[in-house]
């Protein structure tokens, strides 16, 4: 088998043997200043970042002030129905409770069929009622008939 020949390369760069190379003395390497100004500059450029921030964030807001309300009303309103479900679901699992609250919908239902919708006339009153509440949330007037 050959034995394949290594070939010793000098490096340009000097080691820290050889600087210390007189005795007593040891001689600290410090980083390149060229580092330290630059992290200077990354310093004063988040320093100027965070100094102007509120102002951006006023200046956003003010911009932006009806979508964000909107955003928050939506997401605000899911979480306002995940707690309820949850609520209902911890007392679904209750005994006699679920039961109880399917006879009260039953009942209430019944009522309501007996109240608005047995006769012409308590039909007629139902639909003003719904067209009034109508108006009443979208903000229109209608005529009276």
């Amino acid at each position: 088998m050959p034995e394949q020949e290594f070939t010793e390369t000098a490096s340009k760069e000097t080691t820290v043997a050889e600087i210390n190379s007189q005795t007593g003395t040891i001689t600290k390497l410090q980083p390149p200043a060229q580092s330290q100004d630059e992290w200077q500059k990354y310093g004063e450029q988040i320093s100027t970042f965070l100094a102007t921030l509120p102002e951006y964030l006023g200046s956003f807001f003010n911009q932006y002030k009806q979508p964000l309300i909107t955003v928050g009303l939506i997401v605000g309103s899911i979480v306002g129905v995940k707690v309820l479900l949850a609520i209902l679901d911890a007392l679904n699992d209750i005994p006699l409770v679920a039961p109880t609250f399917e006879l009260i919908g039953i009942g209430y239902s019944a009522w309501f069929v007996y109240r608005y919708l047995l006769k012409a006339s308590t039909r007629k009153e139902l639909t003003t009622e719904i067209t009034t509440l109508k108006s009443q949330v979208v903000g229109q007037q209608i005529p009276e008939a």
